[in-house]
């Protein structure tokens, strides 16, 4: 776990900021709730969502994240309490009412939206003032999404969020219920971004385990997520995702990057903010071949230091 430090320079003179890392306290849970998007890329969904009286449970925070998935958001508010264990029995929970989210989504956000819940990578957020080195090593043994926040509220009106471990649990997709026991159900399945992975050639797989490569490297916090459509590429929140196109031998990037803060060049970046597509992002890059992958690294970095 870092240490992080935040100082304030005054001209020749340097102070550090004193930061507070107590138990979450109820005002700090309202301010995410309020600005979920902002802090964590996450839509807000419900506070306090009861479990039933089976399960006698209340859920600290709801929502759907950027690439559709739910995401079970808990505060860690005492010392002894086990917020990792807490998250993962509220994490069964859901994947046993999903109809019930889905609702909740729908009402909210959209038949569209709740179409597209992806059920494969649903998602647990613990907060806390810190956590313990036994906390960091339990989530590496678990095959769950599970991210681990500390956060320190300083004075001025600073918070401070530090992504201080991530898992990423194997995800598998499932179309449906329904077994492709006929050559026309095997044959309209829709690809997922792996079939296509798989469908590619050498020199377009390369080309994308070397954007891989070099997008994993820009630092220790960049994970990656294989989702239906895209692979996801992320912080605390996307930065970039990629489509393999394996018929075209092409690469597209989907960067978080503002159209109108660059300039474009046809046959290699595109403003798509109004045209639709499945990757978050509004500055499309397509990636033809290795100069390209060179060209894309500036976009790249501009799209992480941001995310």
């Amino acid at each position: 776990m870092g240490d992080l430090k935040l100082f304030r320079l005054n001209g020749d003179s340097v102070d550090e900021l004193e930061g507070q890392s107590v138990a979450v306290e109820k005002s700090l849970q309202h301010i995410l709730e309020r600005h979920l998007e902002t802090f964590l890329g996450v839509r807000f969904l419900a506070s306090e969502h009861s479990t039933g009286k089976r399960h006698a449970g209340r859920i600290d925070t709801l929502g759907i994240d950027e690439n559709n998935s739910p995401v079970i958001i808990e505060y860690k508010r005492s010392v002894n309490e086990n917020v990792i264990n807490q998250g993962l029995f509220y994490l069964d929970w859901l994947l046993d009412h999903k109809a019930e989210f889905e609702l909740m989504v729908m009402r909210k956000y959209g038949a569209t939206v709740s179409d597209a819940i992806d059920w494969s990578s649903p998602r647990l957020l613990c907060i806390a003032g810190g956590f313990t080195k036994y906390d960091e090593h339990a989530v590496q043994q678990i095959n769950r999404n599970i991210e681990l926040y500390q956060y320190k509220h300083y004075t001025d009106g600073l918070l401070l969020l530090d992504l201080v471990n991530a898992t990423t649990a194997q995800t598998v997709h499932i179309e449906d219920d329904t077994p492709a026991t006929t050559a026309t159900n095997r044959n309209t399945r829709v690809k997922t971004v792996s079939d296509y992975l798989e469908q590619a050639n050498t020199e377009l797989t390369d080309r994308y385990e070397t954007l891989k490569a070099y997008m994993i490297a820009l630092g220790d916090d960049v994970q990656t997520k294989i989702l239906k459509h895209y692979i996801a590429f992320k912080r605390i929140k996307n930065f970039a995702c990629v489509e393999i196109h394996p018929q075209t031998a092409k690469i597209l990037l989907y960067l978080k990057v503002k159209p109108d803060s660059i300039t474009l060049e046809p046959g290699f970046t595109r403003d798509v903010t109004n045209i639709g597509h499945y990757g978050t992002g509004d500055l499309e890059v397509t990636i033809s071949n290795g100069e390209d992958i060179e060209r894309a690294k500036r976009l790249i970095n501009m799209a992480y230091d941001v995310s």
